[in-house]
């Protein structure tokens, strides 16, 4: 079941939200539990039990690790956290790495959530969580369980055992929640098909131009995509009286590689910085400690988006940008007036999503070079015909990935009507993916 489905708007989330609204606040995570199973079981009912196990698992290392930590059992401690890793990294890889069983969906997001408690625990950031009906429902709560943002135990753990549903709660998040579906349906979706139709061009015969074209329809697809989905996550989540922390902020207005990166996908970045970078060192131990960090979180980052060579040559990609501007380029940049630093950011982004876009990774990286050099001519009448019929979509969704259209978001107005568009688009559509169910 997606957000961005008739069978979802209509019936799954008016139906649960009665539920949820008429059920006393004390038995609130039992339905929030029960309906994200529902939720899930809908569309995965195998991998149900995959979750569940997840959960379960991690509730009771949480439980013995805090035991251990109350009576100073340091070796118990260290093997109850290195056999939780272990077992969810090895689940991880069977199914999203062996290429035999088909992937979960959802299994990186929750899989990274039940690993960050377990390592909260261990380092006595949060209490473990005795009732397992509020860890339930953590780990499976339907708005953010199939794509995220990551969410820690720790920025939801007050809300879990006490939240507030008001009418301004609702009335926000019924607003975010009609954003994000905008920008799912009426940007997304629209935008996606130039890519579908540039990717169908023999390399022999697509122009520079057409090339942009292209790439620049997927980074904006994958974009309006992701952070839509992200806002209806907010929007849900803050139906319910939970408050999930931001997970974009504009990155294609950004200056350089690593204010980009620092806007994009901000929960999976946060996570990877405080379970990976600094424990590795972070920047503490010296520049080229600092530049072999990053190396590994960049290429662990491109691992965790799927098998495919061309993810690990994506995420090796970034880290070698991030390593050089550490290096010269951010020097550069300051001096430079900001435009030339958007340039290049947008030009290295749109580079680099084409990498990621298309899986054999020799065709990825042909389309890459010919953004700048490897097309036979600039333009030809492909170009001319995509720009007449995709131009002024291709124009308005720049506009509104960098910021253009911030402030329509908060107009009831502008709401209602990306809502009923949005139904009327869905009802006839037959394309609508979510490009993130993939990772």
């Amino acid at each position: 079941m997606v957000f961005s489905s008739l069978l979802f708007i209509f019936r799954f989330l008016p139906a649960f939200l009665a539920v949820y609204r008429l059920t006393p606040a004390r038995f609130r995570n039992q339905v929030l539990f029960a309906g994200s199973l529902v939720f899930y079981a809908w569309g995965e009912p195998v991998y149900l039990m995959l979750m569940l196990f997840s959960a379960f698992f991690d509730y009771g290392n949480g439980l013995m690790l805090e035991y251990a930590k109350k009576h100073r059992k340091t070796g118990l401690a260290g093997v109850v956290l290195t056999g939780s890793i272990l077992v969810n990294l090895s689940l991880l890889a069977i199914f999203k790495y062996s290429g035999v069983l088909p992937l979960p969906v959802g299994i990186s997001f929750y899989t990274f959530q039940t690993m960050s408690y377990t390592i909260d625990v261990y380092r006595g950031e949060v209490p473990a969580q005795r009732n397992l009906w509020a860890f339930g429902a953590y780990v499976s709560m339907f708005p953010q369980l199939i794509a995220g943002p990551v969410v820690k135990y720790r920025d939801v753990e007050a809300e879990l055992a006490a939240r507030t549903m008001d009418v301004r709660g609702g009335y926000e998040g019924i607003g975010r929640f009609c954003t994000g579906l905008g920008k799912k349906v009426l940007l997304a979706n629209q935008i996606g098909l130039l890519w579908e139709a540039v990717q169908k061009i023999p390399p022999e015969q697509m122009s520079m131009l057409t090339a942009w074209l292209g790439s620049g329809a997927f980074a904006l697809q994958l974009y309006f995509d992701f952070s839509g989905y992200s806002d209806m996550a907010i929007g849900l989540a803050r139906m319910l009286g939970f408050h999930l922390k931001e997970n974009f902020d504009y990155p294609y207005t950004s200056g350089s590689i690593t204010e980009f990166w620092r806007r994009w996908h901000i929960s999976l970045g946060q996570w990877f910085r405080e379970y990976v970078y600094i424990p590795l060192g972070g920047n503490r131990k010296g520049f080229l400690v600092q530049m072999r960090n990053l190396l590994i979180v960049w290429a662990l980052t491109g691992i965790w988006h799927g098998r495919g060579w061309n993810f690990l040559i994506w995420g090796l990609y970034f880290g070698v940008l991030l390593i050089l501007e550490k290096c010269v380029l951010l020097r550069w940049l300051a001096r430079v007036p900001r435009l030339c630093g958007h340039i290049y950011t947008m030009a290295a982004v749109t580079a680099g999503m084409t990498i990621f876009a298309v899986e054999d990774p020799g065709g990825g990286l042909r389309q890459a070079w010919m953004l700048f050099a490897g097309a036979p001519v600039f333009c030809n009448m492909q170009s001319i015909w995509l720009l007449s019929n995709y131009g002024i979509l291709f124009f308005l969704c720049l506009l509104g990935a960098l910021g253009a259209g911030k402030r329509l978001g908060k107009y009831p107005a502008v709401w209602a009507a990306a809502g009923i568009l949005s139904v009327a688009y869905i009802v006839d559509a037959s394309y609508n993916p979510f490009l993130y169910f993939r990772f």
